[in-house]
């Protein structure tokens, strides 16, 4: 390793503590926010929220004879972090490839910010406000870091064929867009990988650089397909400090996370599914000690009934 690039991540360790220790010392005020349009909520399966972004019914899957997703109803609280929590195969990512229009349902409906989306393709859902991000990157390697988060902006007058031959009619719009991809640069850290091909990222890298690439939509709602896979503890850190900033700006998150220091440490509200059912919900506490959800998915990880030793 060259001295810049232990120097680099020194510099990383040192910023993922410090954000930390301050995520530590008092709630930011969107967690206090949260807490307050979640008071009173009880933690029991499809219970309705104050002010639902994001509401379910009748969601099914079915692959041949297996269904993986069969979800009555389900409400996500506007301007929260929600996440989904389950073992392996629970049906989690592929309710958020049905919610996203990534995949069909057998049945169901669903709304966003009172809108109906039934059925709706991908592309028009993420017009409406709500992106998500998946598990395994999506970057396109052989762009720059630059050319990766324009790209994802909607509506460019230049993506027309006759309007492309007119530089004039979309000049301006394509330097907003510039603007907006060089702030979400500086914003996630990566203003050094500006001209870099996304292909030499690193894995942390590519994880804010499609974050940030979902931003430029401008989005109500982002949806994290396991955001800390396969990232260092230094960048895990830097990630949660950004969704946590989301939360703050009045965004409403929900992820898919295995990692349960994460999710207790993070989290206004966990949804846990099981069998493709959602088989609880509650606040980080009630999931903690929450015997179904032990049963089904944290007793095979560790128990996290026993109290926190802090």
């Amino acid at each position: 390793m060259s001295d810049d690039s232990h120097e680099e991540l020194l510099a990383q360790r040192e910023t993922a503590h410090d954000e930390e220790r301050q995520r530590e010392a008092e709630p930011s005020v969107g967690a206090r926010r949260a807490a307050a349009a979640l008071a009173g909520v009880a933690n029991v399966p499809g219970v309705a929220k104050p002010d639902p972004i994001l509401v379910a019914d009748d969601m099914s899957r079915r692959f041949g004879g297996v269904t993986a997703v069969e979800v009555e109803h389900l409400e996500v609280q506007r301007g929260t972090i929600t996440a989904l929590i389950g073992p392996n195969g629970a049906g989690k990512s592929t309710f958020f490839n049905l919610i996203t229009g990534f995949d069909k349902p057998n049945s169901g409906r669903w709304s966003f910010d009172g809108k109906d989306i039934s059925g709706a393709p991908s592309f028009r859902i993420a017009r409406h406000g709500m992106v998500r991000t998946f598990q395994l990157t999506k970057a396109l390697t052989r762009l720059t870091s630059l050319e990766n988060l324009m790209l994802g902006a909607t509506g460019q007058r230049g993506e027309r064929l006759l309007a492309s031959l007119l530089r004039p009619s979309w000049a301006r719009q394509e330097a907003d867009i510039r603007a907006r991809a060089e702030e979400l640069l500086g914003r996630f850290n990566l203003t050094h990988m500006r001209d870099e091909f996304a292909g030499t990222m690193s894995g942390g890298q590519r994880k804010l650089l499609e974050m940030a690439r979902a931003l430029m939509v401008k989005p109500d709602m982002i949806l994290l397909d396991e955001p800390m896979a396969g990232v260092n503890p230094a960048l895990t850190q830097s990630l949660l400090g950004h969704i946590e900033a989301l939360r703050d700006e009045g965004m409403t998150i929900v992820l898919v996370e295995h990692d349960m220091d994460v999710i207790m440490s993070i989290s206004d509200w966990v949804v846990c599914f099981a069998q493709g059912q959602v088989i609880a919900e509650g606040r980080p506490d009630d999931i903690r000690r929450d015997t179904a959800v032990i049963d089904a998915y944290l007793g095979t990880h560790r128990s996290l009934q026993e109290e926190d030793p802090s």
